[in-house]
């Protein structure tokens, strides 16, 4: 499928933008330009705000089981779709099509899951203190919502935040990643296709900076909902403060991977290869501090680079694919700069290290071993294929380091032991801990951070909490 140019999409119109602007978008496979996308204004923001006012007031008064009905269908047409988003989805960020159709299907999961919780949205009657009076507690949506996302999981990271909000009967307003936009407009065309009123789900593309100052302070808006890097998230979370917006905030990690010394070893290694270079570790829950116990580290090291050299890097539309280029040339400096430090540190490079070829911006999948903990790899996030591993002796000294860090996301940890995996759950500080198996971040399940990995969460029934105003309200019957 050949690559389209994207539009913004106002009041469901797709359209270019008022002056006519435009971003261009790269292949990260190839470094070539493959397409447009338009590039908003004030005055487009202008028409999409009312436009999510209007959406606001007409999905509001749709009644939960109609909204079901019509989020439905929109899954179903993701579906029906996959294969055709799922190209432009690698086209635009480089992932291995196989990975680029899970998220696409995944998507249809989630939408589906918010469909059906969103008619279990209940209230309560309290009983009163006096015979004459009816107190009950309702639950209404907040507002129009304002959305940013990034451009590692283009529909995955709109679908939780459209999902929630459309399932409590609010507009979304989304301001999707430029460098992957054809994706994000996929996921919603299907809700458009499917009957959503105009204005009830929104697109817009543009400068990062001025949509986010312009879109959150502005009265229309109700609530805002960002994944991204936690120097943004702060200062966006900030600026959300001052004008008393409900904020919801899926931050930066650094997720430690605990590997025990009675670990069952092959599954450890495993699931980490497996976890680590997913998206070429583009994910904000990816594994980066290896914490393995010194009677296994040696072993565990080996056999994890041994599984890095071994992996097929290349177009994510390439047959036999296995970890893809990373999203953009900023990624190649970033983890050359990593494994640079690491080693100047004392790290040995066990596998990878460097940059793959001259064209599109491939780094090979790099595991370091020894590693110190004064390295920058072990101290900022790295983003992308880098495993860092260093040994432990006792298990709260794994438990410390994993806490070390003011962030609190995602962990990982590998034990036969109930007595180390209840002290593991008890102990460390993530939103999410995954014991003997990787990542599966269901819709079902809440999907956040603790500490500087934000708060709120993406998933679970509490994921609509933060999309719903709860009030009081007493009637007298006299």
């Amino acid at each position: 499928m050949s690559y389209v140019n994207t539009q913004l999409l106002i009041a469901n119109q797709w359209q270019d933008a008022a002056d006519g602007r435009t971003i261009a978008v790269f292949n990260p496979a190839t470094g070539k330009e493959i397409g447009r996308v338009a590039h908003a204004g004030i005055a487009d923001l202008d028409r999409a705000l009312a436009a999510a006012q209007k959406g606001f007031e007409a999905w509001r008064d749709t009644s939960a089981f109609e909204r079901a009905k019509t989020m439905r269908r929109a899954a179903a047409l993701l579906r029906e779709r996959a294969g055709e988003i799922a190209t432009l989805l690698t086209q635009e960020q480089g992932k291995p099509l196989v990975e680029a159709k899970g998220e696409v299907l995944a998507a249809g999961d989630i939408i589906d899951w918010f469909a059906d919780e969103g008619m279990r949205v209940y209230g309560r009657v309290v009983p009163s203190r006096s015979f004459a009076t009816t107190q009950t507690v309702l639950k209404s949506p907040v507002g129009p919502v304002a959305a940013f996302t990034p451009w590692n999981f283009p529909i995955n990271q709109v679908v939780r935040k459209a999902g929630a909000a459309l399932a409590t009967g609010c507009s979304i307003l989304v301001k999707a990643a430029e460098e992957t936009p054809a994706a994000p407009a996929a996921l919603i065309k299907a809700f458009v296709d499917a009957g959503v009123p105009p204005g009830t789900v929104g697109l817009v593309y543009g400068s990062p900076a001025e949509i986010s100052n312009y879109l959150i302070p502005h009265p229309i808006i109700r609530k805002i909902t960002f994944t991204g890097s936690t120097v943004v998230g702060k200062q966006l979370a900030a600026l959300a403060g001052a004008h008393m917006k409900r904020v919801t905030m899926e931050l930066g990690g650094h997720a430690p991977v605990i590997v025990a010394e009675d670990a069952d070893l092959a599954l450890a290694v495993k699931v980490s290869a497996a976890t680590k270079f997913r998206n070429a570790g583009q994910v904000c829950i990816s594994p980066t501090r290896f914490l393995v116990h010194e009677s296994v580290r040696t072993e565990f090291a080996a056999a994890l680079a041994k599984h890095a050299k071994a992996m097929i890097v290349g177009d994510g539309l390439a047959e036999g694919t296995q970890m893809g280029p990373l999203a953009n040339p900023r990624r190649l400096t970033a983890m050359a700069e990593f494994t640079r430090d690491a080693v100047a540190h004392g790290a040995t490079v066990a596998a990878g290290g460097e940059r793959i070829g001259e064209v599109g911006n491939f780094f090979a999948p790099t595991v370091l071993t020894d590693v110190p903990l004064d390295s920058k790899v072990f101290n900022d996030e790295p983003f992308g294929p880098v495993a860092a591993v260093r040994g432990f002796n006792t298990l709260e000294e794994a438990i410390t380091e994993a806490n070390r860090l003011p962030y609190g996301l995602a962990g990982y940890a590998f034990t036969r032991s109930l007595k180390n995996a209840h002290l593991l759950a008890q102990r460390v500080d993530v939103g999410m801990l995954w014991v003997n198996q990787p990542a599966l971040p269901s819709a079902e399940v809440p999907f956040g951070g603790l500490k500087d990995s934000g708060y709120g969460t993406e998933g679970g029934p509490e994921a609509l909490e933060a999309y719903l105003n709860t009030r009081a309200i007493v009637v007298s019957n006299v």
